[in-house]
């Protein structure tokens, strides 16, 4: 199995009010969230980011990506659960020849992407991914495969597996404490399966997945 390594150190954190969140949630925003829409990219707080656009927070991410993989011009690297395309974009630009593509299930995401990548997204989802065996130098897959049942999300991490040989690197929900995991689930609108890190680990061994990963963790 690969390292654990927190490649996002770069990004600022977020100020999230927990409680807003938690009186604010219940069947029907929940439902209209996992929709991927309008809504859960721009529309209220309440129902996702509160607003998804671009303001160059993923360069120094798409760098330290760039330099953890060695990537050159030449190669081919998949961010899946790329939302509108803000990392691509920048992978594409800190190293000039580097053929980086995404992959999402929001419609909207594409629709509204940056617009540096257009041509260059794919509609689908992490647990089938539309590409041969061994078609990337490298896969990304950052907050996106909790959004799977566990089942789901096991077949997912061996698609990525598939396509990247372990040269690959996922970010999912977790906790390491009950407080933490309260703070989550007091939070979380979009998640299908989430666990302690052991459990993720469990689970990356029983899909065979070799890559480096990290957690996020609400606090």
């Amino acid at each position: 199995m690969g390292q654990e390594i927190n490649l996002l150190s770069a990004i600022p954190k977020t100020k999230r009010n927990i409680e807003a969140r938690e009186d604010a949630k219940d069947p029907e925003v929940v439902r209209i969230s996992k929709q991927y829409g309008e809504m859960y990219f721009d529309g209220p707080r309440d129902y996702g980011y509160g607003g998804y656009g671009y303001d160059g927070r993923w360069v120094p991410v798409a760098k330290d990506m760039i330099a953890h993989f060695g990537l050159k011009p030449g190669d081919k690297v998949l961010d899946v659960g790329c939302a509108k395309g803000f990392l691509v974009n920048d992978m594409v630009e800190a190293l000039p020849g580097l053929e980086v593509y995404g992959l999402d299930i929001s419609e909207y995401a594409l629709m509204n992407c940056h617009e540096n990548v257009a041509g260059r997204l794919h509609l689908g989802s992490a647990d089938s991914l539309p590409f041969p065996d061994g078609s990337f130098d490298a896969v990304i897959c950052l907050d996106c495969i909790h959004n799977l049942p566990r089942d789901r999300a096991k077949i997912a991490l061996q698609e990525i597996q598939r396509l990247s040989g372990g040269k690959a690197f996922v970010r999912v929900d977790s906790y390491r404490t009950p407080e933490q995991k309260a703070i989550f689930e007091s939070w979380v609108l979009t998640a299908e399966f989430h666990d302690y890190p052991d459990g993720w680990l469990k689970l990356f061994e029983e899909a065979g997945y070799t890559g480096d990963y990290y957690w996020t963790i609400i606090s």
